[in-house]
């Protein structure tokens, strides 16, 4: 019984507890439109260009108005001037728009225009540390979804300001995933908007730093901003060439390069875990590059390693010479159906001397390597004697060309004595 009454507790129902007015009106600051007008309010005596003015107003609002809340329609009202509602059309298309925003700076935008509004952002940011997260998390890739709604010129604008932003390393690349979406891949609509923030970036900052960001944000392939039916590495290639970024090209060519040699040397090592047979290898080998094309010089750099990383090395240092030389002759039939030319036996010997410089334990074995590569017809004594005249890598140069000048004096006099 006392249980029960201990139980029971007082109610008010039926009830209507009216709110204060203080209540009611600090309720009416968390709506985005009112949130919106006293940011106008703020900015809209401020002379047109004068950005250390906006600076200093937003900074100052911010010690007043809720940023942190509102950051999604403070960066709405800051990019483009008035709030949007899902889709990217304006909230109030009929109303006033924001005194200040970047689509609101005059056209054509200078970009040193465009730097100085980005430098708002910056101050903005450094003042109000929080605001960071928004706008790399949601306002970004929110407003890169909607860039097929804006104006070509405005669209430029925003890329390029999204090029600086990236650079000053105020959001990641991260948001950039929001280009890779149907509606906006089609009719190259993505890519030229991803090229011009490209651009921008690289104004500022060097390719490996580019490189560097794409891979932190996520960015692993370039192709899916392309429409479906042109992703191939020629169109990103050829596109980017004639938009004047060949650092780009280049980079992509030497990344899917790097993705097919670590294919190669995956094929090799299962093929010898299988005992395969050396052509079996070889065919192995040509199905990996058929598909995706390597130059043969790569090729061959790439054969080379995927074997020798199979050898175990940790023999007795008195037999290791002799251990390079037997694994050298057993893989001399895998290697030499790629050896089709000068240019690439060349590159085969360079990169033995390469991997010879690195590993000094097989250091002394080098002319000895080279001759088993000789005789099993992986390069030729032209191939030798260019290499030791004028093809050679500056790494350990004196110490290989001197090992092998027996070598190399043995082929030149044969090489006389054939054309008498």
């Amino acid at each position: 019984m006392s249980q029960q009454q201990s139980a029971a507790k007082p109610s008010l129902q039926g009830v209507r507890i009216k709110a204060r007015k203080g209540a009611v009106k600090a309720q009416a600051k968390h709506e985005p439109t009112v949130f919106r007008d006293q940011v106008y309010k703020h900015l809209e005596a401020i002379p047109p260009g004068d950005y250390e003015a906006v600076s200093n107003k937003l900074i100052q609002a911010g010690s007043t108005l809720e940023f942190l809340k509102y950051a999604d329609a403070l960066f709405d009202i800051l990019f483009v001037g008035g709030l949007l509602q899902p889709g990217g059309l304006y909230l109030d298309a009929e109303g006033p728009t924001s005194p200040f925003s970047l689509f609101q700076i005059k056209i054509p935008a200078e970009p040193e225009e465009i730097k100085k509004f980005v430098e708002v952002l910056n101050k903005l940011i450094r003042r109000y540390k929080y605001l960071q997260k928004p706008l790399e998390e949601n306002s970004l890739p929110t407003l890169l979804q909607y860039v097929n709604k804006w104006q070509l010129e405005q669209r430029d604008r925003f890329a390029t300001t999204i090029g600086l932003i990236l650079a000053q390393g105020l959001a990641s690349t991260a948001c950039l995933q929001s280009l890779t979406r149907d509606h906006l891949v089609k009719n190259d609509l993505s890519v030229n908007v991803l090229t011009a923030i490209l651009r921008a970036y690289l104004a500022e900052l060097s390719m490996d730093h580019l490189a560097g960001a794409l891979k932190k944000g996520g960015i692993k392939d370039l192709t899916t901003f392309f429409p479906p039916n042109r992703r191939s590495d020629s169109v990103l290639d050829a596109h980017f060439r004639g938009a004047g970024l060949p650092q780009i090209a280049d980079w992509w060519t030497r990344r899917q390069n790097a993705l097919i040699k670590e294919d190669i040397v995956k094929a090799i090592k299962e093929a010898l875990e299988r005992e395969d047979q050396p052509s079996d290898i070889v065919t192995a080998v040509r199905a990996v590059v058929e598909e995706r094309p390597l130059p043969e010089a790569e090729l061959v750099t790439s054969l080379w390693h995927g074997l020798m990383a199979q050898v175990d090395w940790s023999a007795r240092p008195d037999q290791i010479e002799g251990l390079a030389l037997r694994e050298v002759s057993r893989f001399a039939p895998i290697i030499e159906p790629f050896c089709t030319g000068p240019k690439t036996e060349v590159a085969l010997i360079n990169t033995v001397q390469l991997y010879c410089y690195e590993d000094t334990r097989i250091m002394k074995a080098f002319p000895q390597i080279l001759k088993v590569l000789y005789n099993k017809d992986c390069v030729s004594d032209q191939a030798i004697i260019y290499w030791h005249q004028k093809g050679s890598k500056p790494q350990g140069r004196q110490h290989f060309l001197k090992a092998t000048e027996g070598l190399v004096k043995f082929l030149q006099e044969q090489e006389d004595s054939e054309e008498e």
